[in-house]
Formats: C-alpha cells, sequence, structure tokens
C-alpha cells in the first residue's frame, strides 16, 4: 500500500520561510528556515528521499516564493502555489482568525490535505527569462507614463530633468524590446507561437510576447481554464429569483492587460471580433461589457491556435 501523501505547508515572507507538517510525519522538519538557496538546505535534508510523497503548499507572494518553488523542483517535490485570498477565506471557514506566520503555515498544510490543488509545473529557463523581461518592462512603461504626466505640471525649472529621464527610460524600454526578441529568436518553439499569434489580426508582436509571457501554459488549456486563468470568465450573482450582474473577477491582471489594447484594434480590423462586437453592442452592451467579450473570445481563439495549429501543406 502506497503511503499518504503529506503536505507540508510553507508561509513564505521576504526573509523566511515558516514550515509544519501534520506531526510524526516528517522527522526533524525545522521550523524556519532563511528564505535564500542556502538557507532552504535543511528542508531538502529533513525530506530525504521520502520527496515522492510530499506535496509543499505556499502562497503567491509576488516572487519571495520562488526560491522555495524552484528549490522544490530541483528536489522533484510537488509544490503547489495558491491563492492567498482562498486560503484565508478556508482558514475563516475553519473558525481560524488569528493570523502568525507560524498559524498561516499551519493552515496552508491543512487546506493542501483538504483540497488536494494541482501542482506547478516547472516552468523553462527561456520562459523564465522571458517572465522576467516582461515583466521589467511593464514596470518600466508604467514609470514612463507617470513621468510624463509629473512633465506635464512641473515647473520650467526641472522639466530638463524629467525629459532625461523619459529619454533614460526610452533607452531601457528598447533595450528590453530588442532582448525579448532575441529570447523569441533563439527559441524556435516560442519563434513558432509568435508567429502563429501575431498572424491574428489585432495581435503584434509586443502582444504576442507579452501573453506567452504572462501565461505560460496557453495552448495547453481549455476554454473555462483559460478564461478564468485570464480573469475573464463571468461569475453569477443570483440568488432565488433574483439575477444579477455578471462581473469578471481575480485572474492574471498582466494578460487582460495585454489583450485590452489587442481586441480594442480586434474590434475595429479582425472580421470575427468585429463582428462579435457589433452584434453585443446593438443587443445594448456597454462598451466594457463587449470589450471584456471580446478579450475573452480573442483569447480563447489564440488558445485554441497554439493547441490545434493548422496542418502544413504537403
Amino acid at each position: 500500500m502506497e503511503p499518504a501523501i503529506v503536505h507540508l505547508g510553507a508561509d513564505i515572507s521576504k526573509a523566511h520561510v515558516d514550515l509544519h507538517a501534520p506531526s510524526g510525519t516528517i522527522a526533524g522538519l525545522p521550523k524556519r528556515l532563511p528564505n535564500t538557496p542556502a538557507g532552504l538546505a535543511p528542508l531538502w535534508k529533513s525530506i530525504g528521499k521520502n520527496n515522492a510523497h510530499i506535496a509543499l503548499v505556499c502562497e503567491a507572494t509576488g516572487g519571495y516564493e520562488r526560491v522555495l518553488v524552484a528549490g522544490c523542483h530541483q528536489h522533484d517535490i510537488a509544490v503547489s502555489v495558491v491563492n492567498p485570498r482562498q486560503v484565508r477565506d478556508y482558514a475563516r471557514a475553519r473558525g481560524q482568525l488569528a493570523k502568525t506566520d507560524a498559524i498561516d503555515a499551519r493552515i496552508l498544510s491543512q487546506y493542501g490535505a483538504a483540497l488536494g490543488p494541482m501542482p506547478a509545473a516547472p516552468l523553462e529557463p527561456v520562459l523564465q527569462k522571458l517572465g522576467a523581461a516582461s515583466t521589467r518592462r511593464r514596470q518600466l512603461v508604467a514609470m514612463r507614463a507617470a513621468e510624463r504626466n509629473r512633465l506635464q505640471q512641473a515647473d520650467p525649472a526641472v522639466a530638463a530633468s524629467h525629459r532625461a529621464v523619459l529619454r533614460f527610460l526610452d533607452r531601457q524600454i528598447a533595450a528590453l524590446d530588442a532582448a525579448l526578441k532575441r529570447l523569441v529568436k533563439d527559441c524556435s518553439r516560442l519563434q513558432a507561437k509568435v508567429d502563429a499569434l501575431t498572424e491574428v489580426k489585432g495581435v503584434g508582436t509586443t502582444t504576442a510576447i507579452a501573453l506567452l509571457a504572462s501565461l505560460p501554459e496557453l495552448g495547453s488549456l481549455s476554454k473555462t481554464q483559460a478564461a478564468a486563468l485570464a480573469g475573464l470568465a463571468p461569475f453569477n450573482r443570483d440568488s432565488g429569483a433574483f439575477r444579477g450582474q455578471r462581473h469578471i473577477h481575480g485572474g492574471r491582471a498582466d494578460v487582460r492587460n495585454a489583450l485590452f489594447m489587442a481586441a480594442l484594434v480586434a474590434s475595429r480590423f479582425n472580421p470575427v471580433i468585429a463582428a462579435f462586437y457589433s452584434r453585443l453592442r446593438a443587443n445594448g452592451k456597454p462598451h466594457k461589457v463587449a470589450l471584456t467579450a471580446s478579450m475573452r473570445k480573442l483569447l480563447l481563439h489564440l488558445n485554441s491556435l497554439l493547441k490545434y495549429p493548422p496542418a502544413q501543406p504537403s
């Protein structure tokens, strides 16, 4: 009989990782470790050869989880990165209102045992680099927009400083654009995906790269999964005879940001999306609702395009 899977909870902060496993399941498990590759070494030692029977559960923390997740993949340990809001809701449902690092680690262990979240697949190095460069580009674009707004209100005495910063940001963004294109060009599989996506009217090279960086699963998802991951799946708000408005919620904002301009262009120049958008508007849907639906339709088309590529002529 196969041993039961032990769900190890890991609460992550910038400096530390707090750990919890059911009593008696992992001998010598440290309670807290530094959040560094060297600092986590005692964790891998305590797990030892039992890695096939361990499933680690942690929260998405905006990047602080990367060292732990990379270590799990390196040591062939299943790791699930879960939504913090869902874990907090689970804690409240259990009546656990107090919140400390140790309590959070215990709740994560219990959450994993109760719900069995899906393990995260390891990202290829090229996708990790693509994601990092794409994230940095978005940050710089936001900084440039903020600096342009400040320039409009700037005193003439400091306007030259604002312009110098804008020129610097322009160069940095251009350098990242070139780096992203090199990453794609050096990977034939990524280049094929970008080529396929940019065949769709409304999707340019920058948008295609941003989508692949923010949603590397694109092309391997069902329609429901793609819409949910992007936060474009409308949720019902019904009770009894009441029928509330449907709203999207959650998901990856970076994917929606990449799709927004693509859908806006496609709603004018892509025959399929334009007809779909026009039909919704003719039926009385507001612009924002029709555009959001167009974003979802465009995403599902792009996912299908990569999942079922057209046959090449012989």
